[in-house]
């Protein structure tokens, strides 16, 4: 997902010494399963079955319905698909595969098991037609707020996550090649459980140089619906295991030029160039390209040393290392003339050496300076983008100032000599004053 006993008309004749067997029949089975059992116990189990996922502890189930936020993605008659496009309103795309592909995701809410699970199997009925197919990712909320990457889980390799959780969100991502094609998604059932070895270790947060890229395209509709426009504050990842809702920030960067100017804004749009190339990461979990280094973008690697024979992973010629793209409101907050190398801090990634409860969070509800003193005059070191999701050192009194949340004279430290009022910035627990 024994064969029935067969009928018998009539008993045999009893043959001497034929009760005798019968009696001793039981106790021969009982006396060989225990010498079973103790020479398994002697030599160890047998090892597990090939593409089979061995159970853990506290298993449970959640059978999501097909409903949530959508983009690109039409649900009808009990089944999800990718929703043909509509001339007024272009279809989103990564971009990085402007017109190479079609794809939508459907967010299937946020689920709250009875006890906390860390492994996810995902088995997805659907219809794939040739050229289509259906991606699911998992991820968990910890005691602080902030969620967990995206982890994909394919079949007969369940998602696990870096630390156990009660709280998980499911999204579908739908992708068919150009043309009427699509894949329909029928039903969806998440099986939970613990992984007894125990949850990974916290690692540092990840920050890298990488190249960047100005990714204009105004008017145009990222990977997450956002239609672009003039001086917009986001950035593209070539991985989609950090692409955020539109308007959300629990995916966010930091990114600083040479010269020390910094853009603190969310991640709406997967690229440059590819699309599964969550290079902060290690490998494992790094989810392609494990032969390079922690921190270098294929693209680059394809660039500087001819990896992959110079090509993406779509096979395009790569014509510049780029490791992220920026929406023009970044490239001009940060002053860049031209494309150039950038330092960028990924700051769902580790806790800078913080306990996940010791972590103060606070999100812009619009963009704002980032001063080096609590006062309006002080020095412009950048800005932190609306729907950004910045740590909080501490809170502290200065200039009063009038923002989308009121007049406040409240500021908050978010870095050595960075501040920004908090009349701009919605937090959640209460920092410590400074």
């Amino acid at each position: 997902m024994r064969s029935p006993r067969p009928a018998v008309d009539g008993r045999a004749p009893r043959r001497p010494g034929s009760r005798r067997r019968r009696l001793l029949l039981p106790a021969l089975l009982t006396s060989a399963v225990l010498l079973l059992a103790g020479a398994i116990a002697a030599i160890g189990a047998p090892p597990p079955t090939p593409g089979v996922v061995s159970p853990g502890v506290d298993a449970q189930t959640w059978r999501p319905e097909l409903a949530g936020d959508v983009v690109g993605v039409q649900v009808a008659d009990g089944a999800a698909r990718l929703a043909a496009p509509r001339a007024a309103q272009p279809a989103p795309r990564p971009g990085s595969l402007r017109g190479a592909t079609r794809q939508g995701f459907l967010d299937l809410g946020t689920h709250t098991f009875a006890r906390a699970v860390d492994r996810f199997a995902v088995p997805v009925t659907a219809d794939e037609p040739a050229g289509t197919a259906v991606a699911v990712d998992v991820r968990g909320r910890d005691a602080a707020g902030r969620w967990s990457e995206w982890t994909p889980a394919t079949p007969g390799s369940p998602a696990v996550l870096d630390a156990p959780t009660r709280t998980v969100a499911l999204r579908l991502t739908l992708v068919a090649s150009p043309g009427d094609a699509t894949p329909t998604v029928r039903a969806v059932t998440v099986q939970a459980d613990r992984v007894v070895a125990g949850s990974r270790a916290l690692a540092p947060r990840a920050s890298y140089r990488v190249f960047a890229t100005r990714e204009g395209l105004v008017g145009g509709t990222t990977a997450n619906g956002h239609v672009i426009t003039e001086e917009d504050q986001f950035v593209a990842l070539p991985s989609r295991r950090a692409l955020d809702a539109d308007g959300k920030g629990d995916y966010t960067v930091r990114v600083c030029t040479e010269a020390g100017r910094c853009a603190t804004v969310p991640v709406w749009d997967v690229g440059p160039w590819n699309t599964d190339d969550d290079y902060w990461n290690a490998n494992p979990p790094r989810q392609n390209w494990g032969d390079l280094a922690q921190g270098m973008p294929q693209a680059q690697a394809a660039y500087t040393d001819h990896y992959h024979g110079g090509q993406d992973g779509f096979g395009r010629q790569v014509k510049n290392p780029a490791g992220i793209d920026l929406a023009d409101g970044v490239f001009h907050a940060l002053g860049l003339q031209d494309n150039g190398w950038v330092t960028v801090d990924y700051l769902w990634t580790g806790r800078s050496g913080e306990a996940p409860a010791d972590v103060h969070l606070a999100t812009a509800s619009a963009p704002v300076t980032v001063r080096s003193a609590p006062a309006s005059t002080a020095t412009d070191e950048g800005v932190v983008g609306r729907s950004a999701v910045v740590d909080v050192a501490c809170r502290t009194t200065g200039d009063a100032v009038t923002g989308s949340r009121g007049a406040s004279a409240e500021w908050l430290r978010i870095g050595a000599d960075r501040y920004v009022p908090a009349a701009f910035l919605t937090a959640g627990t209460p920092a410590p004053a400074c």
